[in-house]
C-alpha cells in the first residue's frame, strides 16, 4: 500500500499525541497502525526493527519512528516519523510546564495521573509479551529469563545486559549453525 509522507507524519503524530508513558507504551499502537491497519510492514519486520532500535542509545520512540519512517518512505519518512513523534510531546510538555504546578494539588489531576501510570505499565507489559511471542524460538524465553535475572539479581546496567545477551545469542546461533552444518 502506498502511503504519503504527510500521512506517515499524521500516523506518528497521532501515536505521539495519544500515548502516555514513553516509547514502550507506543509500540503496540505503532504496530496496530503500520502492521495491521496500513499493512506497510510484516510483523517480523516490525519486531526486527524494534530489536535494532532498542539496542541503540537514545529514546526508543524517536529511534523507532525514525527507523520505521526511513524504511517506509526514505529520508523524508524519517523526518516525518521524528517530527510526528516529537511534536506532540514537545507541545504537551510546554503546556504542562506553564500550567502544571498550578493544578498538581487538585485531586482530579492527581487521580488522572495515577490512572495513566497503571495503563502505561499494562502497555509496556503487552509490548514485552508481543516481543517474546515473536521471538520465533525458545531462545527468546531463555534470553528473557537471563535478562530479568541479571537485572533483578545483580542490578546489571542495561547496556551490559544488552551486551551479554547479544553475545549469548551470537554464541548460541553460531553453535547451532556449526551443529546443523555438521549434521548435513
Amino acid at each position: 500500500m502506498e502511503l504519503s509522507v504527510g500521512k506517515l507524519f499524521v500516523i506518528f503524530f497521532k501515536v505521539g499525541a495519544l500515548t502516555f508513558g514513553g516509547g514502550y507504551a507506543m509500540i503496540p499502537i505503532i504496530e496496530r497502525e503500520l502492521v495491521h491497519r496500513q499493512k506497510l510492514l510484516e510483523p517480523s519486520e516490525f519486531y526486527d526493527a524494534l530489536v535494532v532500535c532498542q539496542s541503540l542509545p537514545g529514546a526508543i520512540a524517536i529511534n523507532f519512528s525514525v527507523f520505521l519512517g526511513l524504511k517506509i518512505k526514505g529520508f523524508k519518512g524519517a523526518i516525518a516519523g521524528f517530527l510526528g513523534v516529537v511534536l506532540p510531546s514537545f507541545m504537551f510538555i510546554l503546556v504542562v510546564a506553564i500550567f502544571f504546578f498550578q493544578f498538581i494539588e487538585y485531586p482530579i489531576v492527581e487521580a488522572f495521573f495515577k490512572g495513566v501510570r497503571l495503563s502505561v505499565v499494562a502497555l509496556m507489559a503487552l509490548a514485552g509479551y508481543k516481543l517474546l511471542r515473536n521471538s520465533r524460538s525458545w531462545l527468546g524465553v531463555y534470553i528473557t529469563v537471563l535478562t530479568i535475572g541479571l537485572i533483578l539479581s545483580f542490578n546489571t546496567h542495561p547496556f551490559l545486559v544488552i551486551l551479554i545477551t547479544g553475545l549469548f545469542g551470537y554464541l548460541v546461533f553460531t553453535l547451532k549453525e556449526v551443529i546443523d552444518h555438521d549434521h548435513s
